[in-house]
């Protein structure tokens, strides 16, 4: 995950992002005085969302890109929530938290055992991990159009053979990997989640192809963010790997 991101457009754009953690929120029973980590917090929008269930908790938010962790913390009160950087697959907290929550992030990461064994190791005994993130299939035909412009002049020099950082697991190989690293009572389902984005190109420029426009020389972005967008459309189709799991107690 060493991407780092335009903060502050993802917090404008990411309307679909927050309209998903919603339900992800409605999944995680807070009494409203825990401390929650949010792995992978973002600019820190969803945060937000989280600590109106905890008026007497605390957050741990996370996550690995700087302008994110920037954008978090002069979003969220430094009394209420304790936000920093660091790879999710090597986090270490000083003390245990009650629950995790993490929204549409575990599929930046490549090594899911490694992640769920942090997770697990975060912790206390009998904690909660409630989370959501792309799964297989996500956003398959806009990936197939990306890839058909990608392969075209003037593009292809820069992108041939460049497949991206994601990983879109499986419910099935989810729930074993959860389960290797010592959770149980694991639910693991995939749910198609058609988006449609008020402002595609923002949308497309900042969430979809920021790991393809690195690859491009400056010149070259703003044509290739418009290709994609003609060929697949403004409905985007996401499919979403919802996660729920227990630490034992």
């Amino acid at each position: 995950m060493s991407r780092d991101w335009d903060a502050a457009t993802y917090d404008r754009v990411s309307a679909p992002q927050v309209e998903w953690a919603e339900r992800v929120l409605e999944r995680l029973p807070l009494r409203g005085d825990e401390t929650v980590l949010d792995a992978g917090c973002g600019s820190g929008r969803v945060t937000k969302m989280l600590l109106e269930r905890l008026p007497r908790g605390h957050v741990v938010a996370v996550d690995s890109a700087e302008s994110m962790v920037e954008h978090a913390r002069e979003a969220l009160d430094p009394e209420r929530a304790t936000v920093f950087r660091a790879d999710l697959t090597e986090l270490s907290l000083d003390e245990p938290v009650d629950a995790a929550f993490s929204n549409a992030v575990f599929h930046w990461i490549p090594d899911h055992d490694a992640l769920f064994a942090r997770l697990h190791a975060a912790l206390r005994p009998g904690g909660l991990l409630v989370a959501q993130c792309g799964g297989k299939g996500n956003v398959a035909r806009f990936h197939a159009a990306a890839s058909e412009v990608a392969a075209g002049e003037p593009y292809a020099e820069h992108l041939a053979g460049w497949t991206g950082p994601w990983h879109f697991a499986g419910a099935e190989e989810t729930a074993e990997r959860l389960e290797r690293a010592g959770f149980t009572d694991v639910e693991t389902w995939l749910e198609p989640y058609p988006v449609s984005p008020p402002d595609p190109t923002g949308f497309l420029r900042t969430v979809c192809l920021g790991t393809h426009l690195e690859q491009l020389p400056e010149e070259l972005r703003a044509g290739f963010v418009e290709a994609v967008r003609d060929r697949c459309g403004s409905e985007l189709d996401y499919v979403r790997l919802n996660i729920d799991a227990k630490k034992p107690s």
